[in-house]
């Protein structure tokens, strides 16, 4: 068993064999927390580094030496930058905390707070969050990927069903997945 707590695809006499998840029962307002507070987390140090930032663009011995002194107006543009770094970060804060968890039978298609089991053609199996903000985060110790809806992954998934495929399309090349499981 691979460390994300799949099992590789195993062959037999018959042919390819499903993937078979092995982890414990799915805790998805676990995985909601979990997020939530990797999010806080990046925010506040986001809003730390501005603070320290715009603090030293104007401490007294930022001021410049000469007219070809430039760095007080240099660290006012990266605390500019961290400061919207910062916002940005807050309002995936507040998307993500309005996002309503819900349950989906197989018939029900993929939408915000779905966890999907994904299979590749090669037989290699994921876990999937779609979730409004944090996308390229990993959670539960690596078992789940985030996606959101605005990912090229995430686009494939919304609005498909347990036992469809997805294509998806990345520098020309072309990936298929079935979808196992949706949660």
């Amino acid at each position: 068993m691979r460390r994300d707590g799949l099992r590789p695809n195993m062959r037999n006499s018959a042919g390819p064999t499903r993937v078979s998840v092995i982890m414990k029962p799915l805790d998805k307002q676990a995985l909601f927390e979990e997020l939530l507070a990797k999010l806080q987390r990046e925010r506040d140090k986001a809003l730390a580094a501005q603070q320290a930032t715009a603090e030293g663009a104007t401490h007294s011995e930022s001021k410049a030496d000469s007219d070809k002194d430039t760095r007080a107006t240099e660290a006012s543009y990266l605390a500019r930058g961290q400061a919207e770094r910062a916002a940005a970060l807050s309002r995936d804060v507040q998307r993500l905390a309005s996002m309503k968890l819900r349950s989906f039978a197989s018939d029900h298609p993929v939408a915000l707070s779905a966890v999907v089991t994904i299979e590749s053609e090669e037989g290699t199996a994921r876990l999937v969050f779609v979730a409004a903000a944090g996308g390229g985060l990993t959670l539960a110790e690596g078992a789940v990927s985030v996606v959101t809806p605005q990912s090229p992954l995430g686009r494939v998934l919304i609005g498909a069903t347990e036992g469809d495929s997805v294509e998806l399309v990345r520098a020309g090349r072309t990936s298929s997945f079935d979808l196992v499981r949706v949660v």
